[in-house]
């Protein structure tokens, strides 16, 4: 197994938008994949959730054991530590459930680097908020990626979300 270096302090996770894209377009599949797809999600999966682990455990702790959220992506990275250690499935139906399970790990660690890294994220385009960006409070709350915070999308995402009017 190869082991990447420990994250730097302060190691940020360049693409976590295209991370999340990734494992929601698996997720949504409808018919089963072509073998070599999987395989290729399979490995990408693999090696986001061993660049996330590490990011997260570092940032976890910085934040003490009481806190809450610093728990639940605890908890998170011990259960992806397990899906990882599950072996190859055996048939193509068996495959594609292992990898989705790989792609909910994924989409979890995402949304606990997130909360604890305290990034903002944009709904409509996954990016992320900046201090300059003009942005629009979106009216839901989205606790899980953001820490119980409103959410927000750029001023210039507002067209995506409505596009009829």
């Amino acid at each position: 197994m190869n082991r990447t270096a420990p994250p730097k302090p302060g190691a940020r996770i360049a693409d976590v938008g295209s991370m999340r894209a990734d494992a929601a377009w698996f997720l949504d599949q409808v018919t089963l994949p072509r073998h070599g797809l999987v395989a290729l999600f399979a490995r990408d999966f693999t090696r986001n959730l061993h660049d996330l682990m590490p990011c997260i455990e570092q940032l976890a702790t910085l934040r003490g054991v009481d806190d809450v959220p610093t728990q639940a992506a605890l908890a998170g990275v011990a259960e992806t530590h397990r899906r990882l250690a599950e072996p190859e499935a055996a048939g193509l139906a068996g495959e594609v459930a292992r990898v989705r399970r790989l792609a909910r790990s994924v989409r979890c660690l995402c949304d606990h680097y997130e909360a604890l890294s305290e990034v903002r994220m944009c709904v409509a385009c996954d990016r992320p908020v900046e201090g300059a960006d003009d942005t629009v409070p979106y009216d839901r709350i989205v606790p899980s990626a953001h820490g119980g915070r409103s959410a927000l999308i750029h001023a210039r995402c507002t067209p995506a979300m409505w596009p009829c009017g």
